[in-house]
């Protein structure tokens, strides 16, 4: 049974007061220090239905580009360079620090999670008293899980695409279709009649520092507004246009592999959304 999932953090701020508080946000992180635990296991449903790629999505922009999380703390090798395990979060000064102070680290943290790890993964720590659970979803780097691994290109780059694309400018929690050449992307044809809409395509590198957000759009489709608001000028992402020119030929379930800028610096993780 699909279960649908529901706003967090921001959703209930309108929108436009939302954004016209961001370069507050990014400017000033270090004063938000946390009013109260986010349960990160029960404000947002990421449940899916018989097929993994089938995901929710509310991750808001200001938890994906804030100065605190791209400044040698979580998003920097600070974190890919571990596993991503209890212990390597909490014995890392750097990755425990941002996580224990900053409620939108622990926001991305919980997409990153449930991009990388299946879905019989949870990771359970506890920050200055306060327990907390990220639960694994779709398993598109399930070897970042294990003691020892760390995460190295391929896994950056599909857990990248993966996040990137769960980014809404709203807030709003929307059902989606990840589609991509990874077996943990193959969709069946309900799914693909459930999901006829393409979106566009994302790749890029969010453990970069600073980070790579790109977007191609799907010709003829204005709905990667979900992601930039309306218009694309000022996107989050480097909206780089059609996918067509910017990726290899799209395969049986509509899906763009190999993305990116130019024809020397392609992402083998070229993740494409498909909407209801």
């Amino acid at each position: 049974m699909k279960r649908h999932s529901a706003p967090l953090l921001m959703d209930s701020i309108p929108s436009t007061t939302r954004f016209a508080l961001l370069p507050l946000l990014l400017s000033a992180l270090s004063l938000m220090a946390c009013g109260g635990p986010i349960e990160l296991g029960e404000d947002e449903d990421l449940g899916v239905d018989q097929q993994a790629a089938t995901a929710g999505n509310s991750l808001s922009w200001n938890s994906l580009t804030s100065n605190s999380l791209t400044s040698n703390s979580l998003t920097s090798n600070s974190l890919t360079s571990n596993s991503l395990t209890s212990n390597s979060l909490t014995s890392n000064s750097l990755t425990s620090l941002a996580l224990t102070t900053d409620p939108l680290a622990r926001q991305l943290l919980k997409y990153v999670v449930s991009c990388a790890l299946p879905a019989d993964a949870t990771i359970d720590i506890t920050l200055d008293g306060t327990p907390y659970s990220f639960a694994g979803q779709l398993g598109l780097a399930p070897r970042w899980g294990n003691p020892g691994e760390i995460c190295d290109a391929q896994c950056r780059s599909w857990v990248s695409a993966c996040v990137l694309s769960r980014v809404n400018y709203l807030g709003e929690a929307v059902e989606i279709s990840l589609r991509g050449t990874l077996p943990a992307l193959a969709t069946s044809t309900a799914e693909q009649t459930a999901y006829p809409s393409r979106e566009a395509a994302y790749f890029g590198d969010i453990f970069a520092v600073p980070q790579v957000r790109y977007a191609c759009t799907s010709p003829g489709s204005s709905l990667i507004s979900r992601v930039c608001g309306p218009s694309t000028i000022g996107c989050v992402m480097d909206v780089l246009g059609d996918c067509k020119s910017l990726c290899s030929k799209p395969r049986r379930d509509g899906s763009y592999p190999n993305c990116g800028p130019d024809t020397k610096s392609k992402f083998i993780g070229s993740i494409t959304v498909f909407r209801q």
